[in-house]
Protein backbone atom coordinates (compact mmCIF):
# COMPACT_ATOMS: atom_id res chain seq x y z
CA UNK A 1 0.00 0.00 0.00
CA UNK A 2 1.06 3.51 -0.29
CA UNK A 3 2.35 5.39 2.39
CA UNK A 4 -0.11 7.78 4.35
CA UNK A 5 0.49 11.22 3.57
CA UNK A 6 -0.23 14.31 5.99
CA UNK A 7 -3.18 16.00 5.12
CA UNK A 8 -3.82 19.46 4.92
CA UNK A 9 -2.98 22.13 7.63
CA UNK A 10 -5.29 23.21 9.83
CA UNK A 11 -5.37 26.71 8.25
CA UNK A 12 -5.52 25.60 4.82
CA UNK A 13 -8.87 23.68 5.77
CA UNK A 14 -10.48 26.67 7.29
CA UNK A 15 -9.68 28.39 4.18
CA UNK A 16 -11.35 25.94 2.06
CA UNK A 17 -14.43 26.09 4.55
CA UNK A 18 -14.58 30.19 4.52
CA UNK A 19 -14.90 29.97 0.28
CA UNK A 20 -18.18 27.67 0.62
CA UNK A 21 -16.95 25.48 -2.46
CA UNK A 22 -20.11 23.48 -3.45
CA UNK A 23 -18.55 20.25 -2.61
CA UNK A 24 -16.46 19.49 0.65
CA UNK A 25 -13.11 18.01 -0.20
CA UNK A 26 -12.57 15.00 1.92
CA UNK A 27 -9.96 13.14 -0.15
CA UNK A 28 -7.89 15.39 -1.78
CA UNK A 29 -6.50 13.19 -4.07
CA UNK A 30 -9.32 11.95 -5.74
CA UNK A 31 -11.39 15.26 -5.14
CA UNK A 32 -8.57 17.56 -6.96
CA UNK A 33 -7.34 15.47 -9.37
CA UNK A 34 -9.81 16.63 -12.54
CA UNK A 35 -9.10 20.43 -11.39
CA UNK A 36 -12.79 21.40 -10.96
CA UNK A 37 -12.68 22.25 -7.14
CA UNK A 38 -9.37 24.41 -8.06
CA UNK A 39 -11.64 26.17 -10.60
CA UNK A 40 -14.12 26.95 -8.24
CA UNK A 41 -11.59 28.18 -5.67
CA UNK A 42 -10.22 30.51 -8.37
CA UNK A 43 -13.66 31.77 -8.98
CA UNK A 44 -14.16 32.80 -5.42
CA UNK A 45 -11.03 34.96 -6.03
CA UNK A 46 -11.49 36.03 -9.67
CA UNK A 47 -15.38 35.53 -10.66
CA UNK A 48 -15.21 37.77 -14.02
CA UNK A 49 -12.43 35.82 -15.24
CA UNK A 50 -13.13 32.26 -14.57
CA UNK A 51 -16.13 30.09 -14.67
CA UNK A 52 -16.49 26.85 -12.66
CA UNK A 53 -19.35 25.70 -14.88
CA UNK A 54 -17.07 25.53 -18.15
CA UNK A 55 -14.36 22.80 -16.22
CA UNK A 56 -16.18 19.40 -16.56
CA UNK A 57 -16.65 17.18 -13.36
CA UNK A 58 -15.60 13.88 -14.50
CA UNK A 59 -12.79 12.20 -13.62
CA UNK A 60 -11.32 10.69 -17.49
CA UNK A 61 -8.79 11.33 -18.34
CA UNK A 62 -9.28 13.28 -21.10
CA UNK A 63 -11.56 15.44 -19.04
CA UNK A 64 -8.68 15.72 -16.59
CA UNK A 65 -6.44 17.32 -19.07
CA UNK A 66 -8.78 20.13 -20.50
CA UNK A 67 -9.76 21.44 -17.39
CA UNK A 68 -5.98 21.80 -16.14
CA UNK A 69 -5.00 22.82 -19.51
CA UNK A 70 -7.34 26.05 -19.06
CA UNK A 71 -6.34 25.83 -15.68
CA UNK A 72 -2.65 26.61 -16.68
CA UNK A 73 -3.71 29.03 -19.29
CA UNK A 74 -4.75 31.10 -16.43
CA UNK A 75 -2.15 30.67 -14.30
CA UNK A 76 0.42 31.82 -16.85
CA UNK A 77 -1.96 34.99 -17.68
CA UNK A 78 -1.86 36.27 -14.05
CA UNK A 79 1.36 35.25 -13.32
CA UNK A 80 0.63 32.79 -10.87
CA UNK A 81 3.88 30.43 -10.41
CA UNK A 82 2.70 26.55 -10.48
CA UNK A 83 4.97 23.72 -10.47
CA UNK A 84 4.13 21.50 -13.71
CA UNK A 85 5.39 18.72 -11.71
CA UNK A 86 2.66 19.19 -9.03
CA UNK A 87 0.01 19.52 -11.87
CA UNK A 88 1.20 16.08 -13.12
CA UNK A 89 1.20 14.68 -9.77
CA UNK A 90 -2.44 15.43 -9.42
CA UNK A 91 -3.75 14.31 -12.63
CA UNK A 92 -2.14 11.33 -12.17
CA UNK A 93 -3.05 10.82 -8.11
CA UNK A 94 0.36 11.08 -6.99
CA UNK A 95 0.33 10.57 -3.45
CA UNK A 96 1.12 14.05 -1.60
CA UNK A 97 0.59 15.75 -4.85
CA UNK A 98 -2.59 17.25 -4.30
CA UNK A 99 -2.00 18.45 -0.81
CA UNK A 100 0.87 20.02 -1.90
CA UNK A 101 -0.61 21.82 -4.79
CA UNK A 102 -3.53 23.35 -2.82
CA UNK A 103 -1.08 24.89 -0.12
CA UNK A 104 0.65 26.37 -3.24
CA UNK A 105 -2.46 27.86 -4.26
CA UNK A 106 -3.77 29.36 -0.59
CA UNK A 107 -0.05 30.82 -0.55
CA UNK A 108 -0.85 32.57 -3.69
CA UNK A 109 -3.63 33.59 -3.12
CA UNK A 110 -3.16 35.05 0.38
CA UNK A 111 0.24 35.94 0.79
CA UNK A 112 0.36 33.62 3.81
CA UNK A 113 3.41 31.12 4.18
CA UNK A 114 3.36 27.89 4.91
CA UNK A 115 6.11 26.39 7.53
CA UNK A 116 5.91 22.79 6.17
CA UNK A 117 6.59 23.68 2.50
CA UNK A 118 9.61 25.41 3.31
CA UNK A 119 13.23 23.30 1.63
CA UNK A 120 10.56 20.53 0.73
CA UNK A 121 11.46 19.02 -2.63
CA UNK A 122 9.10 18.06 -4.66
CA UNK A 123 9.02 13.85 -4.73
CA UNK A 124 6.06 11.64 -5.27
CA UNK A 125 8.22 8.42 -5.25
CA UNK A 126 7.97 5.84 -2.65
CA UNK A 127 11.78 6.12 -1.69
CA UNK A 128 11.48 7.85 1.93
CA UNK A 129 8.23 5.27 2.19
CA UNK A 130 10.70 2.19 1.15
CA UNK A 131 13.40 3.41 3.73
CA UNK A 132 11.47 3.02 6.48
CA UNK A 133 10.20 -0.49 6.04
CA UNK A 134 12.61 -3.57 6.92
CA UNK A 135 14.89 -4.77 4.19
CA UNK A 136 12.51 -8.40 4.08
CA UNK A 137 8.96 -5.84 3.42
CA UNK A 138 10.80 -3.84 0.82
CA UNK A 139 9.23 -3.60 -2.80
CA UNK A 140 11.07 -5.56 -5.47
CA UNK A 141 12.36 -4.01 -8.99
CA UNK A 142 8.57 -4.28 -10.72
CA UNK A 143 6.70 -3.81 -8.11
CA UNK A 144 8.60 -0.23 -7.48
CA UNK A 145 7.73 0.18 -11.35
CA UNK A 146 4.01 -0.26 -10.62
CA UNK A 147 4.02 1.85 -7.40
CA UNK A 148 5.71 5.01 -9.34
CA UNK A 149 4.17 4.56 -12.16
CA UNK A 150 0.47 5.35 -13.18
CA UNK A 151 -1.32 3.69 -16.10
CA UNK A 152 -2.80 6.95 -16.71
CA UNK A 153 1.02 8.84 -17.13
CA UNK A 154 1.62 6.12 -19.81
CA UNK A 155 -1.98 6.82 -21.14
CA UNK A 156 -0.80 10.81 -21.53
CA UNK A 157 2.47 10.13 -22.75
CA UNK A 158 2.35 6.67 -25.44
CA UNK A 159 6.10 7.07 -26.69
CA UNK A 160 8.19 4.24 -25.46
CA UNK A 161 11.48 5.91 -24.90
CA UNK A 162 10.02 8.85 -22.93
CA UNK A 163 8.36 5.57 -20.39
CA UNK A 164 11.82 3.65 -20.91
CA UNK A 165 13.57 6.09 -19.48
CA UNK A 166 10.73 6.55 -16.58
CA UNK A 167 11.09 2.87 -15.86
CA UNK A 168 14.90 3.33 -15.96
CA UNK A 169 14.80 5.90 -12.95
CA UNK A 170 12.76 4.04 -11.11
CA UNK A 171 15.09 0.95 -11.27
CA UNK A 172 17.87 3.19 -10.06
CA UNK A 173 16.33 4.37 -7.16
CA UNK A 174 15.47 0.33 -6.27
CA UNK A 175 19.14 -0.58 -6.74
CA UNK A 176 20.77 2.40 -4.95
CA UNK A 177 18.19 0.96 -2.06
CA UNK A 178 19.81 -2.93 -2.62
CA UNK A 179 23.47 -1.38 -3.08
CA UNK A 180 22.66 0.12 0.59
CA UNK A 181 21.14 -2.26 1.70
CA UNK A 182 24.19 -4.31 1.28
CA UNK A 183 26.55 -2.30 2.89
CA UNK A 184 24.68 -2.10 6.08
CA UNK A 185 24.14 -5.89 6.59
CA UNK A 186 26.85 -7.96 4.30
CA UNK A 187 25.90 -10.98 6.37
CA UNK A 188 22.38 -11.52 5.07
CA UNK A 189 23.91 -11.23 1.24
CA UNK A 190 26.50 -13.85 2.10
CA UNK A 191 29.32 -10.79 1.01
CA UNK A 192 32.88 -10.93 1.70
CA UNK A 193 34.68 -7.74 3.17
CA UNK A 194 36.40 -6.08 0.22
CA UNK A 195 40.02 -5.08 0.57
CA UNK A 196 39.27 -1.26 1.66
CA UNK A 197 36.77 -2.97 5.00
CA UNK A 198 39.75 -5.38 5.50
CA UNK A 199 42.25 -2.42 5.59
CA UNK A 200 39.56 -0.09 7.56
CA UNK A 201 39.53 -3.58 10.47
CA UNK A 202 42.99 -3.86 10.62
CA UNK A 203 43.46 -0.02 11.23
CA UNK A 204 40.97 -0.45 14.13
CA UNK A 205 43.00 -3.50 15.63
CA UNK A 206 46.10 -1.45 15.28
CA UNK A 207 45.02 1.33 17.03
CA UNK A 208 43.34 -0.49 19.97
CA UNK A 209 47.04 -2.18 20.12
CA UNK A 210 48.51 1.12 20.91
CA UNK A 211 47.35 1.04 24.69
CA UNK A 212 49.80 -1.62 25.64
CA UNK A 213 52.36 1.64 25.47
CA UNK A 214 50.54 3.17 28.48
CA UNK A 215 51.39 0.04 30.63
CA UNK A 216 54.40 0.73 33.42
CA UNK A 217 57.69 -0.41 32.90
CA UNK A 218 57.53 -2.32 36.11
CA UNK A 219 55.02 -4.48 34.99
CA UNK A 220 56.36 -4.85 31.65
CA UNK A 221 59.44 -6.82 32.68
CA UNK A 222 58.71 -7.90 36.01
CA UNK A 223 59.93 -11.61 35.80
CA UNK A 224 56.92 -14.19 35.45
CA UNK A 225 57.18 -17.79 36.14
CA UNK A 226 57.00 -19.00 31.92
CA UNK A 227 60.28 -17.73 32.28
CA UNK A 228 61.39 -19.57 34.80
CA UNK A 229 60.32 -23.03 33.44
CA UNK A 230 61.74 -21.82 30.05
CA UNK A 231 65.49 -21.68 32.06
CA UNK A 232 65.07 -24.80 33.95
CA UNK A 233 63.99 -26.22 30.29
CA UNK A 234 67.59 -25.04 28.84
CA UNK A 235 69.49 -26.53 31.72
CA UNK A 236 68.07 -29.89 31.39
CA UNK A 237 68.81 -30.09 27.63
CA UNK A 238 72.51 -28.81 28.30
CA UNK A 239 73.11 -32.13 30.49
CA UNK A 240 70.97 -33.85 27.88
CA UNK A 241 74.01 -32.60 25.29
CA UNK A 242 76.64 -33.40 27.84
CA UNK A 243 75.93 -36.84 28.50
CA UNK A 244 75.94 -37.46 24.57
CA UNK A 245 78.90 -36.08 24.39
CA UNK A 246 80.47 -38.78 27.20
CA UNK A 247 78.75 -41.34 25.78
CA UNK A 248 80.35 -40.81 21.96
CA UNK A 249 83.73 -40.41 23.59
CA UNK A 250 83.40 -44.06 25.37
CA UNK A 251 82.15 -45.91 22.10
CA UNK A 252 85.71 -44.37 20.16
CA UNK A 253 88.02 -45.82 23.09
CA UNK A 254 86.30 -49.34 22.45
Amino acid sequence: MAPRQPGLPRAVLRWLQSLDLPACPRHCRRDFSNGYLVAEILARYFPAEIRSRACGTGSSLPTKLSNWARLQRFFAKHSLSVAQELVEGTIHCKPGAAERLVQDIYSLLTNRCIKSLQDREIDFTDYCYQTQLPMVARSTASKAIKNNIRLTEIMMEPSVSINRQKANAVINMHMRMRMQEREEDPRRFNIKRSFRHRTVYHLNCTTSSTNITSIPKEKAFAPSYSSGKRDKTDVHYEELQEQQADRSSVMMVI
